[in-house]
């Protein structure tokens, strides 16, 4: 049996609204989502593994062109950020948005996109997020800190609420990114208004200092 332990993180301070922000695709509301599928996803996986990767901004990182296809049995035409197989699919102005505001957080790799009666659809990208930082200040926050048998050794919880406090000296200039221990992505607040102000669909961001 895995030895797995939370350890309680003192809660020392309200945490400063409005600074971070979680971003995750909106699934909220339920439905059929969006329909696709990625059709060559078998000889996209890299060599030992059974799933893709997101972009890794190495341009021979797959074999051969991702190839989106949708099905309107399956669902609704896909919005401009979308989450397929754990990567991120987003469209030509999400993409723009995202470059304008932090350039070297994001790796994208065009597909192919092929609509039900086989004429091609709006572009299309996968999307990774290239920014790891370890720069939760954990003894600011309120969350579950799991210790155990985990990639990095330790895992952060966000289940039944959290409240995030993060060093801004770490983070620097960074708008996005992501932290060691959680499969999270955080952005600023720059961010959160350049992706507001630009009426980017099927985004959900969550103030991180109640999250």
């Amino acid at each position: 049996m895995t030895d797995q332990t939370a350890i309680p993180v003192t809660y020392y301070h309200t945490p400063p609204k409005g600074r971070f922000y979680t971003i995750e695709t909106d699934i909220r509301g339920g439905g059929k989502g969006h329909g696709l599928e990625i059709a060559n996803e078998n000889k996209l996986c890299a060599p030992g593994r059974i799933v893709m990767m997101p972009p890794n901004g190495n341009p021979d990182q797959y074999p051969e062109k991702p190839h989106l296809v949708h099905d309107p049995k399956s669902g609704r035409m896909p919005r401009d950020l979308e989450g397929l197989a754990g990567i991120w699919i987003v469209s030509e102005q999400a993409k723009q948005v995202f470059e304008s505001v932090d350039p070297e957080g994001f790796a994208f790799t065009a597909c192919d996109f092929t609509l039900s009666d086989g004429s091609p659809g709006p572009q299309r990208y996968l999307c990774g997020i290239l920014r790891t930082l370890d720069a939760l200040d954990e003894e600011a926050s309120r969350l579950k800190i799991k210790v155990g048998d985990y990639v990095n050794g330790k895992y952060y919880s966000l289940a039944g609420g959290a409240s995030l406090v993060f060093k801004e000296d770490v983070v620097g200039s960074a708008h996005i990114f992501q932290t060691p221990y959680s499969g999270e992505t955080f952005c600023t607040r720059t961010f959160r208004d350049a992706v507001k102000a630009a009426g980017l669909t099927g985004v959900w961001l969550t103030d991180a200092a109640k999250c």
